[in-house]
């Protein structure tokens, strides 16, 4: 009720604060400048084949490439532009300076740990604090050349607008005003979309392949016995997703992700080296502020030698236990997906015969299991970030990599436990008439005359297309309801003043904290695992992923640029652990294969009976036992299943299982050596790089060496065609060490004077 003040506090950092902490941080000085050609391998082969690029686009104000090396303040008469003080340092290495000094200012005391910026934030005695966006993002009503453009504007223009949606990204535009850690998202997307493009294109084709051949199967019922349930439609629908082509598919798609995983890290170590990531070691972390906050005691650190919290590990350990019972009690609970299956028994009993009934049953359960996904997703989130805060986790990355598991522990049951019900276990322990399976006085459920893989791709489209389609939609919505919240706030408490043209950082605070990456990489993440696990039940899924991720670009390139407060620029040389988890969805997808996909039964029907699969579906349908007959008002019927007259298991369902058990055996260990074999034949780093890379380091220490005319000789030898000169950027001087405790004095004298460009703090007083 009462108004409130909102009090803005600007900061600074003049140069001598500017070149010790770049000396202290690592961060890369320019020594020379050097070409910096656009590295698109698709652009490469266009332009080979004579072919115009209609991808490329030229982005004004590309950011120069240089041989870099490790700042050191007493060679800095050395390094390119030391003269011009304003410009010597970017934006975003300025941002990350006066970031480190916040995160280390002392603001009471220390055996409180009352340390740090972040720590301000969480008790609110800060609302936020963020670097300025450098302008508007609107570009302006005026005519005004590419150039005059503000690096804002650029993105916008260039990048977040929807009609950029088939063009090259600029990254190297992304990476100076974001940082590493947001351009080596939006280029990992990037590349995981135009691999897409392939796989998309086998998929549609091998689709309407099944669609042709769907009228050819020869395999039919013969006879004029009952055939339970009665429905010859999905017969003929089933072999839509259960032809060889899509075994061919899954096939491919598994060698298509093992390269894909292979070729991501060779352009990773590029970009990395481009960006100056190569040698980034992440420095020693500070504890988390609410560690910081909860921790029973103060020990020293080993290698700070400074007083920190601590917290015993013995009682962390006890603590991550009792989180890891709680996952696995939540695990247990998410993969019962019979929650709906009585809704679609009484659907497929009330009218037995009729196909519409089941499938109408299935295509609603799917509807509300969609919905409990997207509830749950809630649940376990939060969940997760309360089960890894309570485990007192001591730095944000240790506290990062357990949230990520968790969540993706749990995301991953939530999701697929459903298509892998369908997949492995439905109509697995169905029985048979007379001795049916049942669990919890309930019928198990079997699968239908086409089997399983049709009900199994209604799962996945509903599932995958529409998680899809909400999660854009809420990206769009979402963000915008949130910004009109702030700016209602901010009315309020402006009153008057609301007319005036409020300065940049009103306007950025109207704007919405960043939400970081963890959402987007989940959600691409869980993709990748349809359309490696499920592929064989949905050959389409490449192709909606591949729509899907193009708008999904736009979005989150709109929400960084118009709707974000702009974040910290970080440092990043790869994904980080989202690589492993997606080698591990890479090398799973044999099992769906060989259990669900009717593929091996009709090859071993065909070395063993008849090569035409003629009478295929006789063989597959054992007969009603004559006790089930004896009892009650029975008819002769016939079931899907590989059993005699007394419901016991034939031979052949045993050849099947051996068969399948060697398939899934020798399938692995076919990626498994072909993931070898490209890891052998595709190094991680490539030659040429490699070569780069040693060259620029010898040239690096030469560069910095005391006589001046090394220096001069360097760039007499770089002009010279012949040695690769063009691209090369010296990275790898020694980073000098500087003692903890100068730094702390150091700041204890500056911190009042900093005035760090575009960085802004405010607290809200009553």
């Amino acid at each position: 009720s009462e108004r409130k003040t909102i009090h803005y506090l600007k900061l600074s950092a003049p140069w001598d604060v500017l070149v010790y902490y770049a000396e202290e941080l690592c961060m890369r000085a320019p020594l020379q400048a050097q070409p910096n050609p656009d590295r698109n391998s698709s652009a490469e082969v266009l332009q080979w084949l004579c072919i115009p690029n209609a991808l490329q686009q030229h982005v004004p104000n590309k950011p120069a490439d240089y041989y870099t090396c490790a700042f050191r303040r007493s060679k800095l008469d050395k390094f390119l532009g030391s003269d011009s003080r304003d410009s010597y340092f970017s934006n975003t290495q300025r941002h990350r300076i006066v970031y480190e000094i916040l995160a280390r200012t002392i603001y009471g005391k220390r055996k409180r740990a009352e340390i740090g910026i972040n720590r301000l934030l969480n008790e609110r005695v800060y609302a936020a604090a963020f670097p300025l966006h450098e302008g508007p993002f609107e570009t302006p009503e005026s005519e005004v050349p590419d150039e005059a453009l503000n690096p804002r504007q650029v993105l916008y223009r260039f990048w977040a607008q929807w009609g950029c949606w088939y063009r090259y990204q600029p990254l190297d535009h992304i990476r100076q005003y974001f940082g590493e850690k947001i351009a080596i998202y939006f280029a990992w997307l990037g590349f995981y979309t135009a691999w897409l493009l392939p796989a998309a294109a086998v998929g549609t084709v091998v689709f309407l392949a099944g669609l042709v051949a769907m009228g050819t199967n020869t395999a039919s019922v013969s006879g004029e016995e009952a055939v339970w349930p009665l429905c010859s439609v999905p017969l003929q629908v089933g072999y839509l997703f259960d032809h060889p082509g899509t075994v061919f598919f899954s096939v491919f798609m598994s060698f298509w992700a093992v390269t894909f995983l292979e070729y991501w890290k060779r352009k990773s170590a590029t970009l990395a080296h481009h960006w100056d990531c190569m040698d980034f070691q992440e420095e020693e972390e500070r504890p988390r502020p609410e560690f910081a906050a909860m921790a029973p005691r103060m020990e020293q650190n080993p290698i700070t030698g400074l007083k920190e919290p601590y917290f015993p590990k013995q009682d962390r350990l006890s603590r991550v236990l009792t989180g890891s019972m709680a996952i696995v009690i939540m695990v247990r609970r998410r993969a019962w997906p019979g929650l709906t299956s009585p809704a679609r028994e009484r659907w497929r009993h009330a009218r037995v015969g009729h196909c519409p009934a089941g499938n109408i049953a299935n295509i609603s359960s799917s509807l509300v299991n969609l919905a409990l996904i997207l509830l749950m997703s809630q649940v376990y989130t939060s969940l997760a970030e309360k089960l890894t805060r309570w485990e007192m986790h001591r730095t944000q990355t240790l506290h990062e990599d357990a949230f990520t598991f968790k969540v993706f522990i749990f995301q991953f049951v939530n999701f697929y436990s459903s298509p892998f019900y369908v997949a492995f276990f439905k109509g697995r322990f169905v029985g048979y008439p007379g001795q049916y399976g049942t669990l919890l006085g309930l019928r198990n459920e079997e699968c239908g005359p086409g089997g399983c893989l049709i009900e199994l791709a209604q799962q996945l489209f509903i599932i995958m297309v529409g998680k899809q389609i909400i999660s854009n939609v809420q990206e769009f919505v979402i963000p915008k309801l949130k910004a009109w919240r702030q700016k209602r706030k901010l009315a309020r408490v402006r009153g008057a003043q609301i007319s005036q043209e409020p300065p940049r950082w009103e306007e950025d605070y109207e704007l919405i904290e960043c939400e970081g990456l963890f959402e987007e990489y989940l959600e691409m993440v869980l993709q990748f695992g349809f359309i490696t696990i499920f592929v064989a039940a949905f050959p389409l899924a490449p192709l909606f992923a591949l729509l899907n991720n193009w708008v999904e670009i736009r979005l989150d390139a709109q929400k960084f640029v118009c709707e974000y407060r702009r974040p910290v620029a970080y440092r990043a040389q790869d994904i980080g652990v989202w690589f492993l988890i997606l080698e591990v969805l890479a090398q799973i997808s044999a099992f769906l294969i060989a259990f669900t996909s009717d593929f091996l039964p009709r090859l071993l029907y065909q070395y063993e009976h008849d090569s035409q699969l003629q009478g295929y579906v006789n063989f597959t349908l054992a007969y009603s036992p004559p006790r089930y007959l004896a009892t009650g008002n029975h008819t002769l019927c016939r079931y899907k299943a590989f059993r005699d007259a007394n419901g016991n298991y034939t031979l052949f369902y045993w050849k099947l299982l051996a068969v399948r058990l060697g398939f899934i055996i020798a399938f692995e260990h076919v990626v498994f050596f072909f993931l070898r074999l490209i890891d052998w034949l595709v190094p991680d780093v490539p030659g040429s790089l490699e070569l780069k890379i040693k060259r620029e380091r010898y040239l690096a220490k030469q560069a910095l060496a005391d006589n001046q005319e090394v220096l001069l000789t360097v760039s007499r030898d770089s002009a010279s065609p012949g040695q690769c000169a063009r691209s090369w950027r010296a990275r790898v001087c020694p980073c000098p060490s500087v003692k903890q405790t100068r730094a702390s004095e150091r700041l204890t004298g500056a911190h009042t004077e900093w005035e760090a460009l575009g960085w802004r703090g405010w607290r809200e007083d009553s």
